[in-house]
């Protein structure tokens, strides 16, 4: 209980200081918190507990990959954030995520078994 209650605290931390970050003259940090492996050092642990240090080294190489749909995902924001409302930016650039991500689990499947 203890440990949910610490990841719990850790996220709100990172909330925190983007909160901060945005409001400072260095605002475009705040793009680079949610960067901090926060969530993967998790990932990372469990897995190497769980399934041992080869899962973990394959998991590091499917992090690898999953730039790729995060990379979509701010090209989308780039190029549209002046060209329509911050909602429909924000939505039609998760969207281009979902598509991008779905082909990355898709293809990983195929090629990985």
């Amino acid at each position: 209980m203890w440990a949910l209650f610490l990841k719990c605290m850790l996220g709100a931390g990172v909330v925190l200081i983007i909160s901060i970050l945005s409001k400072s003259k260095a605002f475009y940090i705040a793009g680079l918190v949610p960067l901090f492996p926060t969530f993967a050092l998790i990932a990372h642990v469990i897995v190497y507990q769980q399934k041992g240090a080869e899962a973990l080294q394959k998991t590091a190489l499917f992090g690898l990959w999953s730039l790729i749909p995060y990379a979509i995902y701010l090209i989308a924001v780039y190029v549209l954030a002046t060209r329509m409302s911050m909602w429909s930016c924000l939505g039609l650039a998760t969207l281009c995520w979902v598509v991008a991500a779905a082909g990355l689990i898709y293809g990983w499947q195929l090629f990985q078994h």
